[in-house]
């Protein structure tokens, strides 16, 4: 019985100090990713891929309607090329191609679009970046964007090009705007 009184109270001691330890709390869930809060005029604009060619530059522009209302647009947006310090550059933005280079679709007249909730239309840029004097405007390194006239000015945001907004219109300072189109 001796024996027992020994091995009882040793095993205890055993099992006690070979208990598992109480499992570390789990990590916080990661906070769900949300999408950028729709601006107030409920709508989002972001820069496509730019393309450029033997000097020729096209940036699409997407307008997605985050709002909960029908968006209407018709016609071509207004636009203020900006710079590094966000001051408005000496751009001149003309409706169509403006003959800045003949490219299909382009001068295609407006026709009036009514956005639904999550719809995105399409607005085009065409510029040159040809220098033929001193004294170019500079380089534009954002966009501000009124969808249309009487509608309030918000920034377009970069979208995935790695090389941001780059917009640089050389000597010429004239920027093409197409319709917005779906």
């Amino acid at each position: 019985m001796k024996r027992w009184g020994f091995v009882l109270p040793a095993l205890l001691v055993a099992t006690a100090c070979a208990a598992e330890p109480e499992p570390p709390a789990p990590p916080p869930a990661p906070e769900p990713t949300v999408e950028a809060a729709c601006p107030d005029s409920g709508v989002r604009v972001e820069a496509g891929l730019s393309e450029a060619a033997s000097g020729l530059r096209v940036l699409a522009l997407h307008l997605t309607n985050c709002g909960r209302d029908e968006y209407h647009l018709d016609g071509y947006p207004l636009l203020r090329v900006l710079d590094t310090g966000g001051e408005p550059l000496d751009v001149e933005v003309a409706h169509t191609s403006a003959g800045i280079a003949t490219v299909e679709g382009f001068d295609t007249p407006p026709e009036p679009l009514t956005l639904r909730p999550g719809e995105t239309a399409t607005t085009r840029l065409m510029w040159r970046n040809t220098v033929t004097e001193a004294g170019a405007p500079g380089v534009g390194e954002s966009l501000s964007i009124a969808p249309a006239e009487g509608r309030p000015w918000q920034p377009v945001e970069a979208g995935d090009d790695p090389g941001g907004l780059h917009i640089d219109v050389g000597s010429t300072g004239m920027l093409g705007v197409r319709a917005w189109h779906l």
